[in-house]
């Protein structure tokens, strides 16, 4: 009889050669458990989707609740199905005026590809603008702006008109024009390894895309809840978006996104034509109760507040590790930089072996990610980072 392992490799679809292989039983808290019960730190929360941990009897119970009342009634949009309703509410009553009208994917990249076709819609113009190693998705709108050429190459021709800027880089910005119908943007760039904008450039950004009418998409799919220290990450600046990307953390653990714009513009959907946006599965009523139970547990907890002590504790035990050539953060969202994209490899499965997992950054494979749970104890904390430097130690001595 083949074992799950081999069930996996021969009928689960691959996405790269090496996969991590771990065979997880469940998830508790920050821990995973594997089928022989041990226990490993989740430094990356799923890949920023456990912002509340693993699990959390709230979200579960959510789940249960919703679950014997229904699961699917109905495509989007048609009936009124109270996690919906209640979710969308919670969401805006914490946003700018302008973001109170709430569409739900199941995924981030249906957000982005929502997005911009609103965006085509609201402005009738077809260009977009995106940064080098920026990460929307894998869709074919989305993957069409996808800042970096290898992981587009093969798939080519992708959508025309579009112009990929350097992030950060204020003098680009007239690039933007009134050709651009929006401009997609994380306020922190995850993918090439946590980098922070400068006050400045989010500034100007903002004021060039108010002055040539472009809108501005903002991708929080990563960043958002909590995980930079704000509710929010556009908050750390003077930059309000015109849409607001949302996905990963936005389910508690369950598949969700969402595009977030004012009703003027989501009403372009509605008419010219009709279903100008549809989707069956898109804002799942289980999905979304457990979205606002996390949501709920988020808020009431404050987890917020110990966000950037959390994140200056990590900072404080590791930056003096002579093997991290830097070390870049917002809130809990951190890049430790090695010299090279191999060494990282080594320590991020040693720090498996080790009972720590963690992983690279997509565009900065010489980047060991840590995001981990924002109920991570401080001495949790304390466990992690010195599992992190015996693995640094077992692979560089």
């Amino acid at each position: 009889m083949l074992s799950n392992r081999q069930l996996f490799l021969s009928h689960i679809a691959q996405t790269s050669p090496a996969p991590m292989l771990l065979e997880l039983a469940r998830g508790e808290g920050i821990y995973l458990y594997d089928t022989q019960d041990k226990a490993y730190i989740d430094l990356i929360s799923g890949f920023a989707v456990s912002n509340i941990g693993h699990s959390h009897p709230k979200v579960v119970e959510a789940v249960r609740t919703q679950t014997e009342k229904y699961m699917h009634l109905m495509v989007y949009g048609e009936v009124v199905q109270t996690p919906q309703v209640l979710y969308a509410k919670a969401l805006t009553d914490h946003l700018p005026k302008q973001l109170n009208t709430v569409y739900f994917t199941n995924s981030g990249a249906e957000a982005t590809e929502g997005a911009m076709k609103l965006a085509k819609r609201v402005t009738g113009r077809s260009q977009f603008v995106h940064f080098k190693n920026s990460y929307h998705g894998s869709t074919q709108g989305a993957l069409s702006v996808m800042g970096d050429e290898y992981f587009k190459q093969s798939f080519r021709p992708l959508l025309p008109d579009v112009l990929m800027l350097d992030y950060n880089n204020s003098q680009q910005l007239s690039a933007i024009s009134e050709k651009t119908a929006a401009v997609l943007i994380d306020p922190v760039q995850a993918e090439s390894g946590a980098t922070v904008p400068s006050s400045e450039f989010m500034k100007a950004f903002r004021e060039r895309c108010t002055a040539t009418g472009a809108l501005l998409i903002m991708d929080e799919a990563q960043t958002g809840f909590g995980r930079t220290g704000k509710l929010w990450g556009f908050q750390h600046f003077d930059c309000e978006p015109d849409i607001l990307l949302l996905a990963k953390a936005i389910g508690g653990g369950m598949p969700l996104g969402a595009f977030i714009a004012s009703q003027e513009h989501m009403r372009t959907f509605t008419e010219n034509p009709v279903l100008g946006h549809i989707t069956t599965f898109g804002g799942h009523p289980v999905s979304c109760a457990s979205g606002l139970a996390a949501f709920n547990v988020l808020m009431e907890g404050n987890l917020i507040a110990s966000v950037e002590s959390k994140g200056q504790l990590f900072e404080s035990l590791l930056t003096e590790n002579q093997h991290i050539k830097s070390f870049r953060r917002k809130g809990l969202m951190m890049a430790l930089e090695f010299e090279s994209a191999e060494l990282n490899q080594k320590i991020v499965h040693q720090c498996v072996k080790n009972g720590l997992v963690t992983d690279w950054f997509l565009f900065a494979p010489h980047c060991l990610r840590i995001c981990p749970p924002l109920t991570i104890s401080p001495t949790q904390i304390e466990v992690a980072c010195l599992l992190l430097l015996k693995s640094i130690a077992e692979i560089t001595n």
